[in-house]
């Protein structure tokens, strides 16, 4: 079971994304509330049945002071969709700064994108307009309910009002 539940803040802030036997025990065990369920899917026992949770709200507020998403390698591809921001490939990916370190890029969400060994060596030390080459998508910081809907492995659109 892969399945993915989004958790909200009992404020119905998004906090989390957890699995479904995680999020099926906390509303067993009165940790949490059902908000919706995952169309009609069921989770089984023995001799009973329960609805499969696609989105649950917690019943005591959780503070979580840091809700942004940590600049990671990771994070970066997942955020450019593993894909090179040059050509499209999807093969020996890395980080390029789009404004050079060695020319004062910062190590930001705004100036690292993914790239392609190849596309990486041929930018070399210059901008994408020096090297003639022209990036897919500018370089954005992600919000962290962005970054969990678009990374939650979900095809779904049940989360998107608590999304939004």
């Amino acid at each position: 079971m892969n399945t993915r539940v989004l958790v909200l803040n009992q404020d119905y802030s998004p906090l989390m994304v957890c699995s479904v036997e995680r999020a099926f025990v906390m509303v067993f065990m009165n940790k949490s509330e059902l908000v919706r369920t995952a169309n009609g899917h069921r989770l089984h026992t023995i001799n009973r049945s329960f609805p499969m949770p696609s989105v649950i709200r917690l019943n005591r507020y959780v503070n979580a002071p840091y809700k942004g998403v940590n600049l990671t390698r990771q994070n970066v591809f997942k955020r450019d969709n593993y894909e090179c921001q040059y050509c499209g490939t999807r093969r020996e990916l890395t980080l390029d700064h789009v404004v050079p370190s060695s020319r004062g890029g910062a190590h930001t969400w705004t100036n690292l994108v993914t790239a392609c060994k190849r596309c990486n060596a041929r930018k070399g030390d210059y901008t994408p307009e020096e090297a003639g080459m022209n990036l897919h998508r500018k370089p954005f910081k992600p919000s962290y309910s962005l970054f969990l809907r678009d990374n939650s492995g979900l095809s779904t659109n049940d989360w998107d009002e608590f999304l939004a």
